[in-house]
């Protein structure tokens, strides 16, 4: 049949165009980088341009800063922990080059998320802020969670990485008990309706779910080899 060399031309085809995808190019990836970081900014950049009179805040603008910093920062930490089921699913090995900027622009969405609060809703009253964080569990929850993603945002660089060695990966391990806080925060201070706050804790169970199922795939591999 005639078709036969065509076909295989065509698969050839579409798997030089997958392998060129998978593998992207430093200047392609370069591109891509720029376009997160302009959309990472972006919730921040609208709080600000609303500050200065470019669209308005609601009935209680302290409450919708806080809102909009904390869920930016879990947004981007959820993103950045669906890298690896993305890439082991896709092949699209590049996206590894983005988990680091997701990670630390999730940590300084963290951080405005705390400063909106201690400075603006509770006015740097330090005895109000230690009572809410020994006495208020989901606040406490919160400041441990950005207590222990401070490590992990100092030690992002490839100069830690190098440093650390394998203890690098030991270390980071914790954004997974960083995301769990980070939804328990969001759940228990949630006051009535608990549909988005179910919405981020299945997505991070499948998150989570998928890196113990695939573990254990590797370990059946491995016994069998």
């Amino acid at each position: 049949m005639s078709g036969g060399p065509r076909v295989a031309q065509s698969s050839n085809f579409v798997a030089a165009g997958m392998q060129r995808i998978q593998v992207m190019p430093r200047n392609r990836v370069a591109v891509v980088k720029v376009i997160v970081f302009c959309a990472s900014l972006v919730p921040f950049l609208l709080v600000v341009g609303r500050i200065f009179g470019i669209g308005s805040f609601g009935a209680n603008p302290v409450e919708e800063v806080l809102h909009s910093m904390g869920k930016t920062a879990l947004n981007l930490l959820w993103i950045t922990l669906a890298i690896t089921p993305v890439r082991k699913l896709t092949k699209l090995n590049w996206l590894v080059r983005l988990r680091r900027m997701l990670g630390l622009f999730s940590f300084f969405y963290l951080v405005l998320h705390l400063l909106t609060y201690a400075a603006l809703d509770r006015r740097l009253d330090w005895g109000s802020l230690i009572v809410d964080v020994t006495e208020r569990p989901y606040i406490t929850l919160g400041m441990l969670a950005l207590v222990l993603m401070i490590p992990l945002a100092v030690t992002s660089t490839k100069g830690w990485q190098r440093r650390l060695g394998r203890n690098w990966a030991r270390l980071h391990r914790l954004v997974y008990p960083i995301a769990i806080l980070g939804v328990t925060h969001f759940w228990w201070q949630t006051k009535a309706d608990y549909r988005e706050a179910l919405v981020y804790a299945v997505i991070l169970g499948l998150l989570l779910g998928f890196r113990v199922v695939d573990r254990r795939a590797r370990t059946m591999r491995s016994r069998k080899a």
